[in-house]
């Protein structure tokens, strides 16, 4: 199973949280990466519009808003959604006073 997960924190918080959890956290990033987790920090967004198929329209800035900034995304594989939690749990994100969000990616059949 595929997943894709987003990640929230800010740098408040990654700054108050102790540089062993901090660097702990960077080698568990890089260990996902080995085995081939695409990962990435999220850069500025741009909202994209063609309602009806009339014509484009690009925006500045996300749609959604949250109490935290998006600080990154990852594909992951798991054979499950706890592996997946799992998975994510010990990045820095979920231990720098962050959240990551964990979402089933269902393969688009047509």
């Amino acid at each position: 199973m595929k997943f894709v997960t987003i990640g929230y924190g800010d740098r408040e918080g990654y700054d108050r949280t102790d540089a062993r959890v901090r660097d702990a956290a960077h080698a568990h990033d890089d260990r996902l990466r080995a085995v081939g987790v695409e990962m990435g920090i999220a850069g500025s967004p741009v909202r994209v519009r063609n309602h009806d198929d009339a014509g484009t329209t690009v925006e500045d800035g996300a749609f959604l808003s949250a109490a935290l900034p998006v600080a990154g995304f990852a594909i992951i594989e798991a054979e499950s959604l706890d592996e997946a939690v799992e998975l994510v749990a010990k990045t820095p994100c979920a231990v720098a006073h962050g959240v990551v969000e964990v979402w089933p990616l269902d393969a688009v059949q047509r």
